[in-house]
C-alpha cells in the first residue's frame, strides 16, 4: 500500500515538474526541490554515462537499473511526460486567457520556494550572502535580456536542448524561458504540440534533435551540480535562492507589452493600427512590469491576490506532504 502511494506521489511530482517546464519563468528544478526529490534526481541523472557499461558487464541489467535508480526515474519521467502534454495542450492556453491569475499563482509559489530553499542553508556567512546576491543579479540579468533570433540549424536545436534542460535541474531558471531568450520557444513548443497531435515527421525530427541536446545537457550539468552539492552545499543553496529571487521579475502578474514579433520574425514596437485579432496573433517579446493601476487590461486584483496566496501556501503543503512520506 505504501509502495503504491509512494509511486503515485512520484508520478504527481513529475507531472508538476513537466507542467512547470512548459511555462516560461517557472522552473521544474524548483518543483523538484520543494517536493524533496532534488538531490535524488541529480544523483540518478549523474549515473547516466560510460560507467554504466562497466556496471552492465559486472551486474547485468539489474545492476544498471539499480545504478540509475530506475524505478524512481521511470515514474518521475513518466509523470513529467504527462505533465508536458498537459502543459502544452492545456496550461499554455491559460497564459492567453487568464495570464494575470496564472502568473500570480506562480509568483506566490516562487516566493515561498525561495524561503523554503533558504531555510535549508545551515550556516550563513559572507560566502553565502555573496552567492545569494550574485545568483539574483545573474537571474535578473537573464530575465531582462531581449529574445534572440531562433534558428532551424540542427546544431543550434541540439544546443538549445542542452542549455534548456540544464535549467530544468536548476531551481529559479526556467528551461522554457531559456528557450524564449534563445528565440527557440516559438519553434520548439509548437512543433512539440504538432508532433503530439498530427505526428508530422518534420516536427518529430526537430524534437529528436532537441532530445539529443537534452541528454547531453543532463549528463554534463548533473555532474557539475552533484559536485557543488557535495563540496559547497550551503553556497549552492544560496546561489539557487538568488536565482529564484532574481527570476521573480519575469512572472510579475501585471505586465504591459512593449515589443511584438509577427509570424515572419519581424519585430514591432507599435501596433496601434492593428485590430485586436491581429494583435492576438503576434508574439510578445518585451514587457514592462507595472502596478495594477497602470495595467492595460483588467487587473483582477482580488483574483490575483488569492491566486498568489494559493501558490505561496502550496509550497509548504507540498513540503509537509513530502515530510510525511519520509
Amino acid at each position: 500500500m505504501n509502495q503504491g502511494k509512494s509511486s503515485f506521489s512520484l508520478i504527481l511530482k513529475g507531472m508538476a515538474m513537466g507542467i512547470a517546464e512548459v511555462i516560461p519563468g517557472v522552473s521544474g528544478g524548483t518543483i523538484a526541490f520543494i517536493t524533496g526529490i532534488y538531490e535524488r534526481l541529480i544523483n540518478a541523472i549523474k549515473a547516466v554515462g560510460p560507467g554504466l557499461f562497466t556496471v552492465f558487464k559486472e551486474d547485468g541489467i539489474k545492476g544498471v537499473w539499480s545504478a540509475l535508480d530506475g524505478n524512481f526515474l521511470l515514474l518521475l519521467v513518466g509523470g513529467m511526460a504527462g505533465g508536458i502534454v498537459i502543459g502544452v495542450l492545456g496550461v499554455t492556453s491559460l497564459i492567453e486567457t487568464q495570464p494575470e491569475i496564472l502568473w500570480a499563482f506562480f509568483f506566490g509559489l516562487i516566493i515561498a520556494s525561495s524561503i523554503y530553499i533558504a531555510k535549508q542553508i545551515t550556516n550563513w556567512s559572507i560566502k553565502e550572502i555573496v552567492a545569494l546576491i550574485l545568483g539574483a543579479v545573474i537571474a535578473y540579468a537573464i530575465c531582462t535580456l531581449s529574445p534572440a533570433q531562433g534558428s532551424s540549424n540542427p546544431f543550434f536545436i541540439i544546443l538549445s536542448g542542452a542549455i534548456a534542460i540544464s535549467a530544468l535541474i536548476l531551481p529559479g531558471i526556467s528551461g522554457s524561458f531559456i528557450l524564449l531568450m534563445m528565440g527557440m520557444y516559438a519553434m520548439i513548443i509548437p512543433n512539440m504540440k504538432n508532433a503530439l497531435t498530427t505526428f508530422e515527421w518534420d516536427s518529430i525530427q526537430i524534437l529528436l534533435l532537441f532530445g539529443i541536446g537534452c541528454i547531453i545537457g543532463l549528463m554534463t550539468f548533473s555532474r557539475v551540480l552533484s559536485w557543488t552539492f557535495k563540496n559547497y552545499k550551503n553556497v549552492t543553496l544560496a546561489t539557487m535562492t538568488g536565482f529564484i529571487l532574481g527570476s521573480l521579475s519575469k512572472i510579475w502578474p501585471w505586465r504591459n507589452p512593449l515589443e511584438w514579433q509577427d509570424d515572419t520574425g519581424k519585430r514591432l514596437s507599435d501596433v496601434s493600427g492593428m485590430t485586436v485579432d491581429e494583435i492576438s496573433e503576434l508574439k510578445v517579446l518585451v514587457e514592462e512590469n507595472v502596478l495594477p493601476s497602470a495595467y492595460e487590461g483588467d487587473p483582477k486584483v482580488l483574483s490575483v491576490v488569492i491566486a498568489m496566496l494559493v501558490g505561496f501556501v502550496l509550497v509548504f503543503v507540498l513540503d509537509r506532504f513530502s515530510s510525511n512520506e519520509s
